[in-house]
């Protein structure tokens, strides 16, 4: 033990010892260092990367007044295996002599494409680890662990995470069997996929039609799922909140565009069969006398952000809500075409295809459709014309039909 001054590994992409994080197909590459203080007599060094979800809890149960007894739940999934041996014995039997000095050895090996992102929880986890053992002649084996992080890539530029989410409830409030009135809400957001750092928009509405003051509150939560043997065990916890001001009898509070910003959290694991991290935006109204009103919108955290575009439009959309009553003022029946004497002319067109002032439109520019509508202005199709722009030459002799 005294010849072995430094016994560590280190992965490729780590500073200063610190934790790298790889992603699922990646090939991971590093090193087993072996210091030696004088010269040492070997047998063998052997390299072994894993990596698995476990799940472990328990739970009393009682039968009878006098009886009780604990019940174990656990399982495990395992994502990667890989062996390697970096210095193997001669084929003679004999051992290995290294001399005093720095040795390294290299390793790489690849990753599968589908694994669960890294995580720690309290009735289980997943965890990717190397490990290396040094095998010496009549000495016990020495032992050496380096932990590393995968995050399996969740792209929220999909239509299933672009899309708008929003819902409604409400709740009579009743105290010693009276009704006291009545507590609804509204609530929307432009999307369901977001990635930590970005603000929630929440656009809702709060109606309090009872005799006392309610208080409205958002909440993004996190829920942990383990599951063994059939059967489920959950831990929600509260990743950040706010609280609205308080909502007197008989009126109502509007929310337009409420911020909410998602702090460092882990993504969504939603692949994995004996893990699951969820998350969800609650907003709640507490009701005093009663049970709380929740209403509750689905969320996934990502680790890919928002295209520019999509970043662009999206924040318009989130800053003001979308008022769709124009849709119900479009006739069943269209109208007829417009005679060919009403259409414009030429530098008319081109003219009303300037993009209007800022002053001219007011509050249009407020609307999240604006943004679409300068991607595609392009030039409109030529006007419609009885003559002949090109008309046939007379020095053209005209064809004969019976040639």
């Amino acid at each position: 033990l005294r010849r072995l001054k430094r016994f560590l590994i280190v992965l490729e992409g780590a500073e200063r010892d610190g934790p790298v994080a790889f992603s699922p197909g990646q090939a991971v590459s590093g090193r087993v260092v072996l210091e030696l203080a004088a010269a040492a007599r070997l047998g063998a060094l052997r390299l072994r990367a894993m990596g698995a979800a476990r799940v472990h809890w328990t739970e009393s149960r009682s039968a009878g007044s006098s009886t009780a007894y604990t019940q174990s739940y656990s399982d495990q999934v395992e994502f990667l295996s890989h062996r390697d041996t970096l210095l193997a014995p001669p084929d003679n039997g004999e051992v290995t002599v290294l001399q005093a000095g720095r040795h390294e050895f290299p390793f790489t090996f690849q990753l599968p494409e589908t694994l669960a992102t890294s995580f720690e929880g309290k009735h289980g986890s997943v965890r990717y680890w190397v490990k290396a053992k040094l095998h010496r002649p009549w000495s016990t084996v020495k032992k050496v662990k380096k932990e590393f992080t995968v995050i399996e890539p969740i792209d929220i530029n999909t239509p299933a995470l672009l899309a708008p989410q929003a819902g409604a409830k409400e709740k009579l409030a009743r105290a010693w069997y009276c009704n006291r009135g009545q507590v609804s809400v509204t609530a929307k957001i432009d999307r369901k996929g977001y990635t930590p750092g970005e603000v929630i928009p929440i656009f809702a509405e709060i109606d309090n039609c009872t005799s006392r003051a309610v208080v409205p509150k958002a909440a993004i939560i996190q829920t942990q799922t383990f599951i063994a043997r059939g059967t489920k065990k959950q831990k929600k916890s509260v990743v950040t909140s706010i609280v609205g001001d308080s909502i007197a009898a008989g009126k109502r509070e509007v929310w337009h565009g409420r911020a909410l910003k998602i702090p460092p959290v882990g993504p969504s694991i939603l692949q994995c069969r004996i893990i699951q991290v969820e998350y969800s935006l609650k907003v709640c109204v507490d009701i005093p006398g009663t049970s709380k009103l929740l209403l509750e919108l689905p969320l996934v955290i990502g680790t890919i952000p928002l295209h520019p575009f999509g970043s662009r439009t999206s924040s318009v959309s989130s800053q003001y809500s979308v008022n769709l009553d124009w849709l119900s003022t479009i006739p069943e029946q269209p109208e007829a075409p417009p005679e060919y004497s009403a259409v414009v002319s030429g530098p008319e067109a081109e003219q009303s295809l300037a993009p209007p002032c800022r002053s001219e439109l007011g509050g249009i520019l407020e609307g999240p459709f604006f943004a679409y509508i300068q991607e595609f202005r392009f030039r409109p199709p030529p006007l419609y014309s009885e003559i002949d722009p090109n008309p046939p030459s007379d020095n053209i002799r005209p064809r004969c039909m019976t040639c």
